[in-house]
């Protein structure tokens, strides 16, 4: 299964939003999970957003730091994970959609030095051992410092850009620098200005994947949390993040075939077991 690694760059571009609705679409087999787990240096969009304070700071990033200083990181990282399918996040539901929040406050990402890496072995290890998808929000700059070290183990890593003129320039340099660092980055393009897809593409020189609508009222249920309209879960948004996400599943496993191929023979053996 797949480590894919959403990045951003100047000017918001929806990396949180686009990553919350492509892990309420993602498709799961029976005993898969998908997990979310937000990595953005600059704090937590979720907890105050989606979750509207509802939960505090009891759970998420910033508890890890102490857990790896005693040795538990790898037991206290599921304590921390809540779940998206039920309304309290800890009641009981399926647990098959689940967040890592993020931390509370940007200061406190100083104390997370040695935990980036720690946590990139983790989530390679779900996805190998126990066939699970992990997608890591890394925010506008988490793709770049001590942070980074998540791009660099991701099986693919995708930059949020709007296809507008301001979001086109200040991610120019921004896919232009990952690529030096990670050999190749794709595009999932917030369709909310005149460009369309191929035209980012040529700008850029990097493939976009996949598409999602530029939808500002069923966004705000995601980023805000606002009041969930009829049919939510039908909307142009949902629809697309259910098609995108295929896309860019089938993009990391590419990726990952392609610079290792035992490593991918294997790693879909374990898999398949897993279920």
């Amino acid at each position: 299964m797949a480590v894919i690694a959403l990045a951003g760059c100047s000017g918001a571009p929806g990396v949180t939003t686009s990553a919350l609705a492509l892990l309420l679409s993602w498709p799961l087999e029976p005993g898969r999970r998908m997990i979310l787990a937000e990595c953005d240096p600059d704090g937590s969009a979720v907890l105050h957003g989606l979750l509207q304070g509802t939960l505090g700071d009891r759970y998420g990033l910033r508890n890890l730091s102490v857990a790896a200083r005693q040795g538990d990181l790898g037991d206290a990282f599921w304590r921390q994970l809540i779940d998206l399918g039920s309304e309290d996040g800890k009641s009981e539901a399926s647990h098959d959609r689940l967040l890592l929040p993020g931390i509370t406050d940007p200061v406190q990402a100083a104390s997370l030095g040695s935990v980036w890496k720690a946590l990139g072995v983790i989530f390679r290890g779900i996805a190998a051992e126990h066939g699970h998808d992990v997608l890591i929000d890394l925010g506008r700059r988490g793709a770049f410092g001590p942070s980074g070290v998540l791009a660099e183990q991701a099986d693919a890593v995708f930059v949020v850009v709007r296809n507008t003129l301001r979001c086109l320039q200040a991610a120019e340099g921004r896919v232009r620098a990952l690529e030096e660092r990670l050999g190749d980055v794709s595009v999932l393009m917030i369709n909310e200005g005149p460009y369309p897809a191929g035209e980012v593409q040529r700008v850029l020189q990097v493939p976009v994947v996949a598409t999602l609508p530029y939808a500002p009222k069923d966004a705000k249920v995601l980023s805000d949390g606002a009041e969930q309209p009829r049919h939510f879960t039908k909307s142009s948004l949902m629809k697309a993040a259910r098609t995108g996400s295929a896309l860019v599943v089938q993009r990391a496993a590419l990726r990952r075939a392609r610079l290792d191929p035992a490593s991918a023979r294997a790693g879909d053996g374990e898999a398949t077991h897993a279920r």
